[in-house]
This record gives C-alpha cells, sequence and structure tokens, in this order.
C-alpha cells in the first residue's frame, strides 16, 4: 500500500481515445486526481465520475486533472464518457500494472465468493509528483466534492 508523502509510482497509459498519458508529462505544472474504480457505467461508478465532470471546471482552476483508472478498455470508456458526457480522461488498465502499482487489485468477498477487483481508491499527487492523499475503500458519495477541498489546501 502507498502512503502520503512517498513518490506516486510513474504511469503510462492509454485514454478513451487511444492516446498515451504520462504521469511525468504532468509534473510540475499540474497536480492530479487519479482515482480507481471497478467498472464503467455501473451505478456507483457513474456517480463519481459524475460528480467528478461537476466539479470540472473548479479542478481546472487549481491546476488540477482528474483521470479514472479501471480494467475497461478505451472502446468501453469511450462509451461511457459520450453516454453521459463526461469531462474527464480515463485510462484503460487492461494489464492491470497501474491499478498493481498502486496496491488496488484487491481480493474482495462478494456473496460469499473471493474474488480478485479493483479497490476503489484515490491518490492525489502534487506538482512535485509526491503523493499528498491516498485514500484506500473510498465511497463514491461526496467523494469528488472531498477531494476538491484537499486540492484547495494545496
Amino acid at each position: 500500500m502507498l502512503e502520503i508523502n512517498q513518490t506516486a509510482p510513474e504511469f503510462s497509459s492509454k485514454n478513451q481515445d487511444n492516446q498515451l498519458v504520462e504521469l511525468s508529462s504532468f509534473k510540475g505544472n499540474k497536480n492530479v486526481v487519479l482515482y480507481f474504480y471497478p467498472k464503467d457505467d455501473t451505478p456507483g461508478c457513474t456517480i463519481e465520475a459524475n460528480d467528478f465532470t461537476a466539479l470540472a471546471n473548479e479542478f481546472a482552476a487549481l491546476d488540477t486533472v482528474v483521470i479514472g483508472v479501471s480494467k475497461d478498455s478505451c472502446a468501453s470508456h469511450t462509451a461511457f464518457i459520450a453516454k453521459f458526457g463526461l469531462k474527464l480522461d480515463l485510462l484503460a488498465d487492461e494489464s492491470g500494472e497501474l491499478c498493481e502499482n498502486y496496491g488496488v487489485w484487491q481480493e474482495k468477498v462478494k456473496n460469499g465468493e473471493t474474488k480478485m477487483a479493483i479497490l476503489r481508491s484515490t491518490f492525489i499527487i502534487d506538482k512535485q509528483g509526491k503523493l499528498v492523499e491516498v485514500l484506500y475503500g473510498v465511497n463514491h458519495e461526496g467523494h469528488a466534492q472531498a477531494m476538491l477541498s484537499k486540492i484547495q489546501q494545496l
């Protein structure tokens, strides 16, 4: 598990437009809210993505980009963004490498069955590339607003 004040693990992953997004490209000029969610177009994930989209201009005004990550494909992300008019990049971590590097690929028990899944988690990375917030197992309700409040304190 990652901790506050650590250097954020570098990533390079394709977004919904099949374009490479790299953490290093934001260093020195943007904060990054990197949030991991289980699956496109499911109830909790849709609420979370819509909440981040509703606050997109406020995050942008604070030199902050919001990036969502799941193991869904670029095509799935494109459809999800189009369906809800989302204003954020969604990274397709189909290999699971990004999820592993951030410690969010974990065992979950659902209906008595144990399986591996993405633990809804969020990381705030400052302009220097340091983790200033590390949250595992977050609740989507009110989460985007809480992250905006954290960014406002940077």
